[in-house]
């Protein structure tokens, strides 16, 4: 995982080609590890990035990317081929994602990463601060954040992906704003 976290060598999004790509989409749908791993070197940083920001942990992201991979020949039996694959993988995932956000509220985890100290480079103080502030978002607020602003979905989309309304998403967005407007006020 970590090489395609960091943007390893491979294959890049945009060097599928529609072609290789249905190959690699009926590949993987008979579950052939080839047109997997190929899929995974294209699309797999990507996922890991959105899951990363939905679910705040490398672990966790890790393990949600893992998951959509695991059940990709099942779910691409679903897939109806409109649209960008990427766009339906980054909907997968943000379900997945936000699955474990369930589970981990339910079961009332927490990451070992929140329990260990912090040491901050002086160029990264600012953005670590904004990391910090989206990370202490409720799971509710900045899932809607991060698909909305950072993955640049629309209200809409982002509704549909949480089971809320548009109006809803809309006004989680202004009270994730608010609060991490407010969060970054008092830590200054």
């Amino acid at each position: 995982m970590q090489a395609a976290a960091s943007g390893g060598a491979g294959t890049s999004i945009d060097q599928i080609d529609q072609i290789d790509q249905i190959d690699h989409i009926a590949g993987a749908r008979a579950g052939e590890p080839k047109a997997l791993a190929s899929l995974y070197r294209a699309y797999g940083a990507a996922l890991y990035r959105l899951a990363y920001r939905l679910t705040g942990t490398p672990q966790d992201a890790e393990d949600v990317v893992h998951d959509v991979f695991v059940g990709l020949p099942e779910a691409l039996g679903r897939y109806e081929e409109r649209g960008s694959l990427v766009g339906w993988l980054k909907r997968v995932t943000a379900r997945v994602a936000l699955m474990r956000l369930r589970t981990r509220t339910r079961r009332g985890e927490v990451t070992l990463d929140a329990t260990l100290p912090t040491v901050d480079r002086p160029a990264e103080v600012e953005s670590e601060a904004l990391r910090s502030a989206i990370d202490a978002l409720p799971d509710r607020l900045r899932s809607v954040l991060v698909l909305k602003e950072v993955e640049g979905y629309s209200h809409a989309e982002v509704g549909q992906l949480l089971g809320i309304s548009e109006g809803a998403s809309r006004v989680r967005l202004n009270r994730a704003m608010k609060r991490l407007r407010k969060m970054l006020e008092d830590g200054r």
